[in-house]
């Protein structure tokens, strides 16, 4: 079993790119994370501030893991949400809850490695969903760069990806070495975000990002000018959309990313008056169910005073 057999049976498989390193501390992005905790820049997101010790080190996560494997799968969407004012979702969130969808393929590539190896004990797949340093691993990894906007930046397909993670007990090579920032000079995410979130190059303030704003925090949104938002009702894609790199981006070919014809041809009255029951239909797998039909309503009513 080799790093590079791995890679090309993940590829083959539809990922749209896929790297492996080894499991290590990882110090240096650790403690720019607690610098950042320190300063509170989390919000209400309390989550992050627990169990730090096995975020920062996979292998106390998952004892015997040696190796960690990465994977990117595009979500960058064929056609937008929204009127291109108002009532946006975030493209990550057009079709089905990202999680199961990518849990799903990467428990297949799991089998698939199995298929040569044996039963592995102790191997664990993660997206999104356990204390793991996910953009770190992917820069690990040699998949992309984080940007100045934070988030990560493969230098040929853009940043619009899901992260997901293998954790194998195996000895494996590393595929390539991690990838420096490429940004340059560039800030046009800097200075395209309408609520000052970013308020340095590589450093964002939760509690003003719309993303945040909108999905995480639950309280009131009184003390915002709802004309900041730019009609994000749900998550926000401003900062990626201003990436220079995503002019690389092309629309994802999984079926379950598609939005459904209902939900493209909501207008203004259909979510101002948006009940439960078409909440749930048109949300019952869908990532936009971490908001809740009352977060999302809340939402609505206020980029609708702008």
């Amino acid at each position: 079993m080799t790093s590079e057999w791995i890679v090309e049976a993940a590829e083959r498989m539809g990922f749209d790119a896929c790297g492996i390193a080894h499991a290590t501390a990882l110090d240096e992005e650790s403690a720019h994370v607690e610098q950042w905790l320190e300063e509170g820049r989390e919000g209400e997101m309390g989550y992050l501030t627990r169990n730090k010790e096995k975020r920062y080190d996979p292998r106390l996560l998952v004892e015997g893991t040696k190796s960690i494997v990465t994977v990117l799968y595009n979500y960058y969407p064929k056609q937008q949400i929204g009127d291109g004012e108002h009532y946006k979702i975030a493209k990550y969130a057009f079709g089905a809850d990202y999680h199961e969808v990518l849990k799903r393929k990467m428990r297949q590539l799991l089998e698939h490695i199995e298929s040569q190896t044996g039963k592995l004990v102790g191997t664990r797949v993660f997206v999104d969903s356990a204390p793991v340093l996910d953009r770190a691993w992917a820069v690990r990894c040699g998949l992309g760069f984080i940007g100045k906007n934070t988030t990560l930046i493969h230098p040929k397909k853009g940043s619009f990806f899901f992260i997901g993670h293998l954790f194998l007990p195996l000895e494996l090579e590393a595929t390539s070495q991690p990838l420096n920032n490429r940004c340059g000079r560039c800030t046009k995410c800097i200075d395209a975000c309408p609520t000052g979130a970013l308020e340095a190059p590589f450093h964002i303030d939760a509690r003003k990002c719309i993303s945040y704003l909108t999905i995480e925090y639950k309280g009131s949104l009184e003390d915002h000018d709802p004309k900041t938002f730019h009609g994000w009702m749900y998550g926000c894609d401003i900062c990626q959309d201003a990436c220079p790199y995503n002019r690389f981006a092309l629309p994802n070919m999984e079926p379950e990313f598609q939005p459904s014809e209902r939900l493209v041809a909501m207008r203004e009255d259909d979510w101002k008056n948006l009940t439960k029951e078409e909440f749930d239909e048109l949300f019952k797998h869908s990532a936009v169910q971490r908001a809740g039909f009352e977060g999302l309503k809340r939402n609505i009513k206020f980029i609708s005073e702008d």
